[in-house]
């Protein structure tokens, strides 16, 4: 198969994924064909409905090689990764393998191919702990753990490469991804799920138990901790916006990609207890090592330069929109 006249065809790894396949969906609106890379490790087969599936390991640089020509690829947009932090501090080999191996895999299959525009799905993990709030794009780079170490390390090849004239990238550092497709068609679902608001909407209907609570005196104003919670789908809209700057601009760029709102625990378990009428049972306990006491982004920078700001900022709707598709995809189990 090869890209539909006047459709542009995207590469997506890791397109079966929570925010990849969000990003499917609003590339197949805009009018490209997406193209899911994915080995379906932690990705669902369930959510590649927008374009074809190709399946193998980011690490098998042949492979993608192979399916970049088959659909004459004009982009790339790079997902794949292994993205547990508490998982990366247990297996770190596996982390650098699949996140550092992965990057230079890919790059190689683009080399191979003459592809340029490569986004990349980045975190704002590479941060670690900044000492200044909202954090900025050109704050130090200090990540605290195996997986932020493993993102940056992407990061700084990508930049290189770019550097030496070989690619154009932009780099997207994601704060806290939430919610759910608006038409309730994907959403987050992680085996074992690590991300707050799935866990406290589990909590709150009853399965699995109530939810962990970790430190409860940091110096915010209610004493746990504030983090920035973007929408997917405006994640997803500032992939589009991306993807439209490598046509006219060269070499590499960061963005953050959040609200620039700090949001605590207890304001998270709040909205879900609301909205899904059952308040969420909590076990509070010690602070969690490597938690910063608040981290949100300064999202002027992608305003200026790449035209987006996030259009959903209220964590009621955002809570709103998964509580949605855990009913949804609840009730279709």
């Amino acid at each position: 198969m090869t890209a539909t006249v006047n459709k542009p065809a995207v590469l997506v790894t890791g397109g079966a994924g929570y925010v990849g396949s969000h990003v499917c969906k609003a590339l197949a609106r805009a009018g490209y064909v997406p193209v899911t890379y994915d080995n379906l490790a932690t990705g669902h087969r369930w959510a590649v409905q927008w374009g074809p599936l190709e399946e193998g390991d980011v690490r098998d640089s042949n492979r993608i090689e192979t399916v970049l020509r088959r659909y004459r690829a004009t982009a790339v947009l790079h997902f794949a990764a292994l993205s547990l932090v508490g998982a990366s501090a247990k297996q770190p080999f596996d982390y650098y393998d699949v996140n550092v191996n992965g990057a230079l895999s890919l790059t190689h299959a683009m080399r191979q191919t003459g592809l340029r525009k490569l986004v990349f799905s980045s975190t704002c993990a590479v941060y670690g702990m900044p000492e200044r709030m909202p954090i900025v794009e050109d704050a130090p780079t200090l990540p605290v753990n195996v997986y932020g170490r493993t993102k940056l390390a992407a990061e700084n090849l990508f930049s290189d490469l770019a550097r030496a004239g070989e690619i154009d990238v932009v780099m997207l550092r994601y704060f806290n991804a939430c919610g759910a497709d608006r038409d309730g068609e994907i959403g987050e679902a992680h085996d074992p799920e690590s991300h707050l608001i799935p866990l406290a909407i589990q909590a709150a209907m009853g399965q699995g138990g109530p939810l962990s609570l970790f430190g409860t005196d940091y110096p915010t104003p209610d004493g746990t901790c504030l983090r920035d919670y973007i929408h997917v789908e405006d994640l997803a809209e500032a992939h589009l916006k991306a993807l439209k700057l490598l046509d006219s601009t060269a070499g590499a760029q960061a963005f953050n990609l959040g609200t620039g709102i700090g949001v605590s625990v207890r304001e998270v378990l709040a909205a879900v207890g609301k909205l899904a009428g059952n308040p969420v049972p909590v076990i509070e306990g010690p602070r969690r090592e490597g938690d910063a006491p608040q981290l949100y982004a300064s999202p002027g920078k992608a305003e200026r330069e790449l035209g987006w700001r996030a259009a959903q900022t209220s964590i009621e709707s955002m809570v709103g929109s998964a509580i949605n598709w855990h009913r949804k995809a609840r009730s279709a189990a």
